[in-house]
């Protein structure tokens, strides 16, 4: 905490330090990792400069030192409080990493500022105790456990005062506030589609997509594709730790997009890294540059097949609907959680990306109401409708997610630490909120493996269902593929009867796990010798292939895998997972118009 030439801070040797001006008082080997501590500076009229570190455990004094400074004639304060950093010409630098709790300047004994970091915790400022707010730079983290708390209370909502810390981190980085360089006012007349803008400085290009949706009621297709923006900025700027400097020569000999997020950690990282303090990151931001978001980034290396996901590999399914010259709309999730259903309801079908995992309560809610209102849901990815999210109601560009108790996580939330801070609600799987993916679209994740597909082996169907395999006359389908060179991989979802909510469903193709390529998702696990499910391993680690219809009028296909997409062009897009979406997708869109 600084204000004017006074502050107390820990330097990079773990001493907690007092300074005012030249003079500086330190104490060593006091700070121990995750614990604890009260730091107490003064500076005295008389120019008497003292610190005195307490356990907050046992409030015992760890230890108390003081020194006479030699600006005694000059001491003067006045100006800005800064807490977490020392800001000077606003800039900030001499970050902290980690929690700090309830900051108080005195006065002879009186207060002069007082901050309760317990209030306010959904909003971008803490307000003061008959002082200015401060305003929070960056979004530290909020809603962590203080120095009182003791596990009595997971909920922050219900004992504040027990999460009255805010966890800062140097590396917070979620708005650059650059200027504005130029705009673009898209025109009536352009049609509903992902775009590119393209711009130049000197030698440099940059390429950055954004989506063109239709106005609301305004539908010019029957077909919607959900365009999974959420998850998307989840991942932004995803550091990956199999990350390797040998990828280089396949991205420049492909000339894919040179620049790595896991080389360029300056723009911030993923939801799916670490901070520098090791605590994961939970904030997300599409208002910084997000490499992984460009056109032609190679999230996978070291494979021997394209290696995209994400924005990247949806262009799979993109470029499938024009070849076969299906008109469709885009819908982003930011229509989806801003208008609900009123986005979607007007079209026949609507379809998913490989990988829509990441979902506010009102996005799934408008999925669940379109499809129980007679529409056509085709979920053409897999490990979808996985995490809940929150969104922050002062800035709409901030996510936030909570990694709590299981799941397949990249960093696991701290104990007392599962609500978000941004709405109050409990974080982490869908699941474990009541609202598994298998209760809308039939399947949820349950295995996990490489890079790598494998194909699906149809299933015996009753006449009633032969449309969807018309002019497939293969037993084995989707042996191949541009992500993970086959069209059930990487990430799988099956059935699970105690979780659909009593769907009548049928299984038309699976893909099991022969080679055991694969992990079981740890929510799946009980011991090392039983699963949930009550299967073998062996059963559990499948991807199944879907249909059914619900009393609304409405239906589901679904294709449990992340990789199915990448299968689509194959062969200039005349194989026969191409012609299985091509048969689904033209039922639905020939269809009566569903009910409302």
């Amino acid at each position: 905490i600084s204000f004017d030439k006074l502050a107390i801070g820990l330097g990079a040797d773990n001493s907690i330090y007092i300074r005012y001006s030249n003079s500086c008082l330190r104490l060593l080997k006091v700070t121990t990792e995750r614990v604890w501590l009260k730091v107490t500076g003064s500076l005295s009229c008389d120019g008497i400069l003292s610190i005195e570190i307490r356990s907050v455990k046992d409030r015992k004094i760890l230890e108390k030192k003081s020194i006479q400074i030699k600006e005694i004639n000059k001491i003067n304060l006045s100006g800005r409080v800064s807490v977490a950093a020392i800001v000077k010409n606003n800039i900030a630098k001499y970050h902290f990493n980690g929690k700090i709790e309830n900051p108080k300047i005195f006065s002879d004994k009186e207060i002069l500022a007082k901050w309760n970091f317990s209030r306010n915790i959904s909003r971008t400022f803490v307000k003061g105790e008959n002082t200015p707010r401060l305003h929070l730079v960056n979004f530290p983290t909020r809603a962590v456990t203080g120095s009182k708390w003791n596990g009595t209370q997971m909920n922050w909502r219900y004992k504040n005062s027990h999460y009255a810390a805010i966890h800062f981190h140097e590396d917070d980085i979620y708005e650059f506030n650059w200027h504005t360089d130029f705009t673009f006012k898209i025109p009536e007349t352009m049609p509903s589609g992902i775009y590119v803008m393209r711009i130049r400085c000197e030698k440099y290009t940059d390429a950055i997509p954004f989506f063109v949706c239709p106005k609301l009621g305004k539908e010019t297709a029957k077909l919607c594709i959900l365009i999974s923006t959420f998850t998307y900025v989840i991942y932004g700027n995803h550091a990956r730790p199999d990350y390797s400097t040998d990828w280089q020569s396949k991205i420049r000999a492909w000339n894919a997009y040179p620049y790595n997020a896991a080389e360029h950690k300056e723009y911030g990282m993923s939801t799916y890294n670490y901070h520098k303090d090791g605590s994961g990151i939970c904030h997300a931001s599409h208002r910084r540059p997000l490499l992984n978001l460009r056109p032609g980034y190679i999230t996978f290396g070291q494979t021997s097949c394209s290696g995209l996901r994400h924005f990247q590999a949806d262009s799979h399914l993109i470029s499938w609907l024009h070849a076969k010259k299906i008109p469709y709309d885009i819908i982003t999730d930011d229509e989806l959680h801003n208008e609900g259903y009123q986005a979607i309801k007007n079209y026949k079908a609507l379809a998913t990306g490989s990988h829509p995992e990441y979902h506010t309560a009102q996005t799934l809610s408008a999925l669940l109401k379109y499809r129980d209102n007679g529409g056509s849901i085709n979920y053409l990815g897999g490990n979808g409708f996985y995490w809940r999210i929150a969104r922050h109601r002062e800035n709409p560009a901030m996510l936030e997610i909570r990694r709590a108790e299981d799941g397949l996580r990249a960093w696991a939330a701290e104990p007392g630490e599962y609500y978000h801070a941004f709405d109050g609600e409990y974080g982490g799987l869908w699941r474990r909120n009541g609202s598994p993916p298998q209760k809308l679209v039939g399947v949820g994740f349950t295995a996990q493996g490489n890079f790598i597909g494998m194909p699906y082996k149809r299933l015996k169907l009753g006449r009633e269902l032969d449309w969807i395999f018309k002019g497939i006359k293969e037993e084995v389908i989707g042996d191949f593929g541009f992500s993970g060179n086959g069209a059930a991989g990487f990430e799988l979802d099956r059935t699970d009867k105690s979780l659909d909510g009593g769907m009548k469903m049928t299984i038309i193709a699976q893909s099991y796990d022969l080679d055991n390529e694969f992990m079981l998702v740890p929510e799946e696990q009980l011991t090392h010798l039983t699963n949930l499910s009550g299967e073998s391993e062996d059963k559990t680690k499948r991807a199944d292939m879907v249909y059914f219809e619900v009393a609304g009028g409405g239906s589901v296909f679904s294709v449990g895998s992340i990789t199915f997409c990448g299968s689509l062009p194959w062969n200039n897009f005349s194989n026969n997972i191409s012609q299985l979406l091509y048969n689904i997708l033209s039922k639905k869109l020939r269809e009566k118009t569903k009910k409302h």
